[in-house]
């Protein structure tokens, strides 16, 4: 009647069709989990400078120090892989309402030191403005963000509970940064 590839062909089927059910299961165990936990930024030694980007045009160059103080053990459960995490300095300016830039990033992987406090951490790329939109800025705000990365399921983007704003001083340095 039905030949072994046959057999084999709807018993393939089947474990595929349960394995999909219980991975959705699996994914559903974690999936309304807020995923959200507080955030401490303090910065220092706010410096902006005129330079010029790598294609010739003039803009600011912003840099300052921050310390970062965040407990993610709480985001680890059984679903997830890793968190990615993002630094972003937000900010407006004459030519656009709202400037977004990332600073810094870091993977953190399950068994990994997930409690970070570090001290006068500079960023880790550079913060430039296309055109003179820093100097001065009263009201740059940064925001620690991560995507958590689950086995299964959705890859949420979540907003740290936390966020601090700092001003640029008036005048250009001339240090170099």
């Amino acid at each position: 009647m039905n030949t072994v590839l046959s057999r084999a062909n709807t018993i393939f089927a089947f474990t595929l069709s349960v394995l999909a059910v219980l991975t959705f299961g699996c994914f559903l165990t974690t999936a309304f989990k807020d995923n959200i936990t507080n955030v401490h930024i303090d910065t220092s030694k706010h410096l902006v400078k005129s330079t010029y980007t790598p294609h010739g045009e003039k803009s600011d160059r912003g840099h300052f120090y921050f310390d970062l103080n965040v407990d993610l053990n709480p985001l680890f459960n059984w679903n997830t892989k890793q968190l990615f995490l993002y630094l972003t300095a937000e900010y407006e300016t004459r030519n656009n309402k709202l400037n977004q830039v990332v600073l810094w990033d870091k993977i953190i992987k399950r068994g990994n030191k997930a409690k970070l406090d570090y001290k006068s951490l500079s960023t880790k790329y550079t913060f430039f403005d296309n055109g003179n939109g820093l100097r001065g800025n009263k009201n740059i705000t940064l925001t620690l963000s991560w995507n958590v990365v689950p086995n299964a399921g959705m890859l949420p983007m979540v907003y740290g509970d936390g966020s601090t704003m700092f001003s640029f001083p008036d005048e250009y340095t001339t240090q170099k940064l």
